[in-house]
């Protein structure tokens, strides 16, 4: 099913979704209307809940807006203040013209209307001027935020765009122009197809004004004469559903998360909404976020399931007695989108069995696996991509990197290279190997190299690949340097020498085995016992080595860099293990 399909779908099975014809919009005033035409009150709708923050306007549904380009289209019964009071706090070039455009527009809807509430409006309109516009009835901060109206007798019950008058005279709205018709490729029906499709509000990155999936606006895009939609033909219907779903989805928290640049959405396709919300919050708890279940037994049950399936219970098992709905099949679909200008690019697209996303992030945690752990048993993706950011920053991830990861571990297929190079470059500048960083190491190494024997878990003191060994040698030479001078020392040998160390072997490791033997000879006169360890350390690395190769050759390939920084987390954490000989635990003992 594609990607505009899969989002139809998932409008006709969410209850309480915007009806065709409503759209979801930021609303900061009311204007409350006598039935004269005369105002009685302006009513701020902003969060009063937003302690200490800066409060936001007010969602409400209100008629779907008009797509603006470049030219001057009204909403229906709401809009910014240019266009309802002709008001705006910067210059406004044609602020006259678009609240022309909106009187206009509504006197010639309204005609004859006896209805109260449309009545007041057209007399508010026919009367208002913008110089009327003084405190304390009109406060400053209203210009440019949108407004709706009411009639003071129902103010607190609804807006006037709720009235049923209202509704039915923006019902026939829709329906009385005759448009021509194709056949949708979304739902294959004939229908009157969308030349603009509604704007996509969001995404993290985008315009504010909202950007498009689909769209064509330069002759280059077209093709046969046809213009915009008419290129694409989606229906209208198909149009405003997968646009309002999709907004849904970006406005709340439940069915989205930000990876990286990727704003991604996700939803399950489940006959049962209780099945569909579990397997939400079952992805947004492997993807290390908050599962947004509130109730208690709700939350313990999506614990117990995630915590079987990073243990590697088979899917099926892990649901079977806790959610064994999940277990019979629920199609899941996972949307990562990224800014490009007025259009979004899609990062990834991930629609499959839910059992085989499981399958798949049960790989990528066995692939992830290292000892020492993190200190976060189960890191999310974001707190892994923090590791390849110049100073931790988010905004220094590398581009595309977060979605092309995120598709490799939906999908289980290789992860990115780009990521090797970006782990390895952040090692060399900051001389820090920590577990995320060699997690990620590893988890290459297996999938992209097929490294599986050569990459373990934990240390491995057979392991005879050079990068491995070197890394180790490394770690080696440092526990003799700390030994020797203790908490003296200003610079480690990680602090000068890790980066070429890892890269050009031959350069550096000649002089750590010279300066290890200084330190050695010190270590000797206060801690015998200590030397005789360390030396067997020594010696136990280089009879794992290769007798007739170069013990320091000459460079090291990416995927050897990778080893010697596994092999030196190993060594050194071993350092601290009282198994280990001539470890820091084993000196104190």
């Amino acid at each position: 099913m594609s990607i505009l399909a899969s989002l139809v779908k998932a409008y006709d099975r969410i209850p309480g979704i915007s009806p065709v014809g409503y759209a979801i919009a930021k609303i900061g005033y009311a204007i409350s209307l006598n039935e004269n035409g005369t105002v009685a009150s302006v009513i701020a709708l902003h969060d009063q809940a937003a302690t200490g923050k800066k409060k936001q306007p007010k969602a409400l549904q209100v008629p779907q807006p008009p797509k603006r380009t470049s030219g001057i289209a009204p909403c229906f019964l709401w809009d910014k203040t240019s266009y309802v009071l002709g008001l705006t706090a910067g210059e406004g070039k044609r602020t006259a013209e678009e609240h022309a455009a909106f009187i206009k527009r509504h006197l010639d809807m309204f005609g004859n209307t006896d209805d109260p509430g449309l009545r007041a409006l057209a007399l508010f309109l026919t009367a208002w001027t913008p110089e009327q516009f003084q405190g304390p009835l009109w406060p400053e901060d209203m210009k440019d935020q949108n407004v709706v109206f009411a009639l003071e007798s129902e103010r607190l019950s609804r807006y006037l765009h709720e009235r049923p008058a209202a509704k039915a005279l923006w019902d026939s709205m829709n329906g009385a122009e005759e448009r021509k018709g194709a056949i949708c490729l979304v739902t294959g029906t004939h229908a009157p197809i969308a030349e603009l499709h509604p704007a996509i509000k969001g995404v993290w990155g985008a315009q504010s004004s909202g950007a498009s999936i689909v769209s064509f606006n330069l002759e280059a895009f077209a093709s046969y004469g046809h213009e915009q939609g008419a290129n694409a033909p989606v229906s209208e219907l198909a149009a405003f559903k997968y646009t309002t779903v999709l907004n849904t989805f970006l406005a709340g928290r439940s069915n989205r998360i930000q990876i990286g640049d990727a704003s991604t959405v996700f939803w399950a396709d489940a006959s049962k909404a209780e099945t569909a919300r579990d397997a939400e919050s079952i992805f947004q708890g492997i993807m290390g976020e908050e599962s947004g279940v509130d109730e208690a037994v709700e939350a313990q049950k999506i614990a117990t399931i995630l915590e079987r399936v990073r243990k590697g219970v088979v899917w099926a098992s892990a649901v079977k007695d806790i959610a064994p709905d999940l277990a019979a099949g629920v199609r899941f679909n996972v949307l990562g989108l990224a800014p490009n200008a007025a259009r979004l690019s899609i990062r990834f697209w991930f629609e499959d069995d839910f059992g085989t996303l499981a399958k798949n992030y049960q790989r990528f945690v066995q692939d992830m696996a290292i000892e020492p752990p993190p200190r976060e048993p189960y890191p999310s993706l974001w707190r892994y991509l923090i590791e390849v950011a110049v100073l931790g920053k988010r905004e220094n991830i590398p581009s595309n990197l977060a979605g092309e990861w995120m598709r490799t571990i939906l999908t289980g297929t290789r992860y990115p290279m780009t990521l090797l190079s970006s782990v390895l470059m952040r090692m060399r500048a900051d001389k820090e190997v920590n577990a995320l960083r060699v997690a990620i190491l590893r988890a290459l190494l297996i999938r992209n190299f097929g490294k599986d024997k050569e990459a373990p878990v934990s240390l491995d003191q057979d392991n005879r690949n050079k990068g491995y060994l070197l890394g180790r040698l490394f770690a080696t030479y440092e526990q003799i340097q700390g030994a020797a001078l203790g908490r003296t020392i200003n610079a480690t040998i990680r602090d000068k020498f890790y980066g070429s160390a890892s890269v050009q072997p031959r350069k550096v490791f000649p002089l750590l085995s010279n300066g290890s033997m200084n330190h050695l000879s010190k270590v000797g006169k206060q801690k015998p016992g200590l030397k005789v360890n360390l030396e067997k350390a020594i010696s136990g690395i280089f009879e794992l080595m290769d007798p007739a190769a170069d013990p320091f050759p000459t460079s090291l390939a990416t995927d050897e860099q990778a080893l010697f920084a596994l092999g030196y987390y190993h060594q050194r954490n071993a350092f601290f293990s009282k198994s280990e000989p001539g470890s820091a635990a084993q000196e104190i003992e």
